[in-house]
C-alpha cells in the first residue's frame, strides 16, 4: 500500500519509550499495598532523615496542594530548593519539566511525565529545573510535595521564581496521542 503525499509529509512512527531525560530528575517507583479494605502507599521513611533513592534528599517541609480539573499551573523554578512530588494513583497529572540551568549537560531539555494514572511514584525535581503541571482528570487532584527548604513568601527570602505558562510553548500542555 502506498500513502498519499499529504499523509507521508506528516506521518511518523509512535515512540513508546520514556522520552528525553533531564540530569538530576528522578522517578522513583513506590510500593502500593492492597487488602480487601483498600490500599496504602509508603511515601517516605524519615528514620534516616535522608532518602538514598533521591540522592540523599532531606525533607524540611511537606505540602499539600490541589489542582482543579483542566488547570495548568506553570512554570516556576527554584534556585536552591529541591522538590519531590507525589500524585495519588487515582488522579492523573501531567508534569512538564524544562532544564533552565546554564551549562547543564541537559540545558534546554524538556520532559513530560504523567504522575498518578494508576502508578505510585515520587518525582525528584532539582534546583534550576522549571516545572509545572496540568490536571488531566475530571475532579480536583491533590499534589503532595516535599521540599528541602522552608517556604517563605517574603521576596528577600523566597526561592520561587515564575516563568510564563507557555514558556515551553502552549502545545506542551496538550495530551499527546503520538
Amino acid at each position: 500500500m502506498k500513502l498519499s503525499n499529504d499523509v507521508r509529509k506528516v506521518f511518523r512512527k509512535q515512540e513508546y519509550g520514556p522520552g528525553p531525560e533531564i540530569d538530576g530528575v528522578r522517578l522513583v517507583s513506590l510500593r502500593r499495598f492492597h487488602d480487601a479494605g483498600g490500599s496504602m502507599i509508603e511515601l517516605l521513611r524519615l528514620g534516616t532523615n535522608a532518602l538514598e533513592e533521591l540522592d540523599g534528599f532531606r525533607p524540611a517541609q511537606i505540602n499539600y496542594s490541589t489542582l482543579q480539573s483542566g488547570v495548568v499551573k506553570a512554570f516556576h523554578v527554584h534556585e536552591r530548593q529541591t522538590d519531590v512530588w507525589f500524585v495519588p494513583p487515582e488522579q492523573r497529572v501531567l508534569v512538564v519539566l524544562v532544564d533552565v540551568r546554564s551549562g547543564s549537560s541537559t540545558e534546554g531539555a524538556q520532559m513530560r511525565r504523567v504522575l498518578g494514572d494508576g502508578n505510585s511514584a515520587l518525582l525528584r525535581i532539582p534546583p534550576g529545573v522549571a516545572h509545572g503541571c496540568r490536571n488531566l482528570g475530571s475532579v480536583a487532584a491533590p499534589v503532595i510535595y516535599f521540599t528541602d527548604l522552608h517556604f517563605s513568601a517574603e521576596p528577600a527570602e523566597c526561592d520561587e521564581g515564575r516563568l510564563p505558562w507557555d514558556f515551553a510553548g502552549p502545545d506542551v500542555w496538550e495530551i499527546a496521542w503520538e
